[in-house]
């Protein structure tokens, strides 16, 4: 059984990579639930592209330097992590994981890194910032006279830090979801319950046991009040109106929000410079993993322009970051931070707690040790002369 904690102690102890875990969860999961989790969008060009600009980025690494105290701590914004890497926002994650979003926020508070809500989820935000304090919280903000009381909630429930996500005016072309039999509303079929009789251990252990514990799932974080059903005919309102908001209302978003503004989802040099003018605190450079606008360049690719645009900004990036080495060239390239996204979705689903926790200790394991064998003891030595273009 998934609740024995044997089984995943063995189960986990094979998984070596967060790729790993990708394979594993391609197992565990319904077809059309991994589909909308590994999905990008149209020909998938941006999501290729992420993984093939860290190949082309080659270490130079520094030799007989001694690394015995080497350390992978971090500060960013006045806190001290164990780490350089988050949790990337995730949509819908309690469906690929029994209380998806709650999983991974208590496996980055035990781990010490931080996690940030998705404005997508299932799980109420109450909930998640009362077991998890110093999770942050990602909005896709509303038609305007909707945004007042969605950022009056989100302050309420006792979160710091707003990640405003800014790459999504209309809803992409996410073709391959429908292929693969993935829709939103959640539609039943012959085609879905043939996918729950194949994959018993998710359908008791995930989708049967969210129904009887906590109903039928609700988008419970778009508004200032709760959403509607993933099986609702309506539930496409909580998607739509996005295509107003400008950095004029941001002006009244700053006013309002007392707390830190992050803005995720730019890949323009201009466009961190007008953030450097809104009054925000950082920016994390990303493409949205590819399901966006199909083609949008790589993060990594124009990191370094962003990042002398952008001035006194904190600058962190997402997309295509799979292994250690992946988070070290950011880092040298000249991020503060990096966040990871579907690995640990996979590891959620795969292993719940534990296997979140397995994928942050695989990842930070790979940093400590890559930092040695590039020849330095802490990340703020890295910098453009341990990378060449390949």
């Amino acid at each position: 059984m998934e609740s024995d904690p044997n089984y995943y102690s063995v189960k986990l102890a094979k998984i070596l990579s967060l790729d790993d875990f990708e394979r594993a969860a391609r197992r565990h999961l319904p077809k059309p639930v991994f589909a909308y989790v590994s999905g990008a969008v149209e020909d998938s060009l941006s999501v290729r592209d992420n993984r093939a600009a860290f190949e082309e980025i080659g270490f130079v690494p520094r030799v007989l330097v001694d690394v015995s105290g080497a350390s992978s701590e971090c500060e960013l914004f006045g806190e001290r992590y164990a780490a350089p890497f988050g949790v990337a926002p995730m949509g819908i994650s309690a469906l690929s994981a029994y209380r998806g979003d709650l999983v991974q926020a208590r496996a980055a508070k035990a781990a010490n890194i931080p996690m940030i809500m998705s404005a997508t989820s299932l799980i109420r935000m109450e909930d998640v910032c009362t077991a998890c304090p110093g999770t942050w919280f990602q909005a896709y903000l509303p038609a305007p006279p909707k945004i007042p009381a969605l950022v009056d909630r989100v302050a309420a429930a006792g979160f710091k830090t707003l990640v405003i996500t800014v790459d999504v005016p209309v809803l992409s072309n996410r073709e391959n979801n429908i292929r693969a039999g993935f829709s939103t509303p959640l539609r039943p079929s012959l085609r879905l319950a043939w996918q729950g009789i194949t994959h018993p251990r998710w359908t008791f252990g995930t989708f049967l046991r969210t129904l009887v514990a906590h109903g039928v799932p609700h988008f419970e974080n778009s508004f200032a009040e709760r959403g509607a059903p993933i099986v609702a005919r309506n539930v496409d309102r909580d998607f739509t109106a996005r295509d107003q908001f400008s950095w004029k209302l941001l002006e009244g978003v700053r006013r309002q929000w007392p707390g830190r503004i992050v803005l995720k989802g730019l890949v323009s040099a201009a466009d961190a410079r007008m953030a450097r003018s809104a009054g925000v605190e950082g920016v994390i450079v990303s493409n949205h993993g590819g399901r966006q606008l199909d083609g949008t360049v790589s993060p990594i690719r124009v990191l370094p322009e962003v990042i002398e645009a952008a001035g006194d900004l904190t600058v962190m990036m997402d997309s295509g970051v799979r292994r250690g080495t992946d988070v070290l060239k950011a880092l040298a390239l000249g991020a503060k931070f990096v966040f990871v996204g579907r690995p640990f979705n996979y590891a959620a689903s795969v292993g719940g707690e534990a296997g979140v926790a397995r994928a942050i200790d695989l990842l930070a394991g790979e940093v400590r040790r890559n930092m040695a064998l590039l020849g330095i003891t802490r990340l703020s030595e890295l910098s453009p002369a341990f990378l060449r273009r390949l």
